[in-house]
């Protein structure tokens, strides 16, 4: 009964502007994600906390994964180990579960097919790769090679990923495997092997090769849609690929096509901050709901273009979606198990993570927080 009064609540209440500062926000969500951790009987992080159920899910490795670099960013801009010790006992877990072949099961522990899959392996890479150099421990290392290893070996030859989908996604092609060799080119900058940048750049390069001319990308949703819309969470995560191996190898056409889709995205941002949780293949709203952790994600990429352009207009873009996002972080509930998450939709029964709390919305919750933080301290945003 609870969900259901809180959806009524939400539909009933337009969010209103936080008075509360960013580090205030931030240091709630980084509370959360320890309670997240906390909430299982091992070192990873929970999937999420499922109020229609009242229970926290089992561990996920593959946000587990990605959750690292985030703590241990947090730990460090403000002064607080406890923080990135839980990122490395996260790591050590990470480590500890890997599969004998190198790569990272699908699912959370307690799912029932337990199998090595493409996306899992590549987001786990952020963590080990993060922890590895905030460390020196040699496990890291070892641990991140293997895992690189068997993502070039799974590779086809034009660049794509078809091999080892997820048993949890319908759709078994995915232009968002970009994120993935954005993981790779992380293995890369930290043990500088060559091989894991090219098959990088092979994947963003195959990707591009399916672009509509208005930068759409077939094939990036966790759903095969009859419609052909994508979920805003997979749309940023092939956006963010793109920019990134395009930044790192020097192909400028991967930053200019992330560039293209950015703006295409931005073109439907509401005024309140919130982008739709659906886009059709002509860039517009297909849903009245919003996809909280698209809304993170999507500001990351806009505050990583005003970086790399010098367009203040990114600012703007990134700076209304965090405002949103903030306005809706629960700061007073005494629950906490959500005190300090972030929400998977907005509604909370909208369409992604319905009635749930994933781990992971917090996560880039935090990147697009300390992301923007970055800013205020050069001056260029208000």
């Amino acid at each position: 009964m609870q969900h259901l009064i809180q959806v009524t609540k939400e539909k009933a209440s337009r969010p209103k502007l936080s008075a509360a500062p960013i580090e205030t926000h931030l240091r709630a969500a980084a509370d959360w994600l320890l309670r997240a951790q906390q909430a299982t009987p091992d070192d990873g992080v929970a999937h999420s906390y499922d109020i229609r159920q009242k229970k926290w899910l089992a561990s996920y490795p593959e946000t587990t994964g990605y959750a690292i670099p985030t703590l241990y960013d947090y730990a460090r801009h403000y002064n607080a180990p406890q923080y990135a010790e839980a990122a490395t006992l996260m790591a050590h877990w990470e480590s500890d579960i890997q599969m004998p072949d190198g790569g990272v099961r699908a699912g959370t522990m307690d799912a029932e097919v337990v199998a090595p899959t493409i996306f899992n392996t590549g987001q786990v890479l952020f963590g080990w790769a993060k922890a590895w150099q905030e460390t020196g421990e040699e496990r890291f290392k070892t641990s991140l090679i293997r895992a690189s290893d068997w993502l070039v070996a799974a590779q086809d030859e034009d660049g794509a990923w078809r091999r080892f989908p997820s048993p949890f996604t319908a759709a078994k092609l995915n232009s968002y495997n970009t994120r993935s060799a954005f993981g790779l080119v992380r293995a890369y900058l930290a043990l500088g092997d060559k091989r894991y940048l090219n098959a990088a750049v092979a994947n963003a390069q195959w990707a591009l090769t399916r672009a509509e001319n208005n930068g759409w990308l077939p094939d990036n949703c966790l759903d095969t849609n009859v419609d052909k819309t994508s979920l805003t969470h997979t749309i940023a995560y092939s956006i963010r690929g793109l920019l990134e191996v395009g930044l790192t190898s020097g192909h400028a056409e991967f930053v200019d096509h992330a560039l293209l889709m950015a703006k295409a995205a931005a073109s439907q941002q509401r005024a309140d901050g919130a982008l739709p949780g659906y886009y059709s293949p002509q860039w517009k709203a297909a849903v009245g709901w919003t996809c909280v952790t698209g809304n993170s994600q999507m500001a990351i990429n806009w505050l990583r273009l005003a970086q790399i352009t010098g367009d203040a207009a990114w600012i703007e873009h990134a700076k209304r979606a965090n405002r949103f996002n903030m306005s809706i972080q629960d700061l007073a509930t005494t629950n906490q198990n959500i005190r300090g998450g972030i929400k998977g939709s907005h509604p909370v029964n909208g369409g992604y993570m319905t009635y749930k709390y994933p781990n992971w919305a917090t996560k880039f919750f935090m990147d697009g927080l300390m992301l923007e933080q970055l800013f205020n301290k050069v001056g260029n945003i208000g």
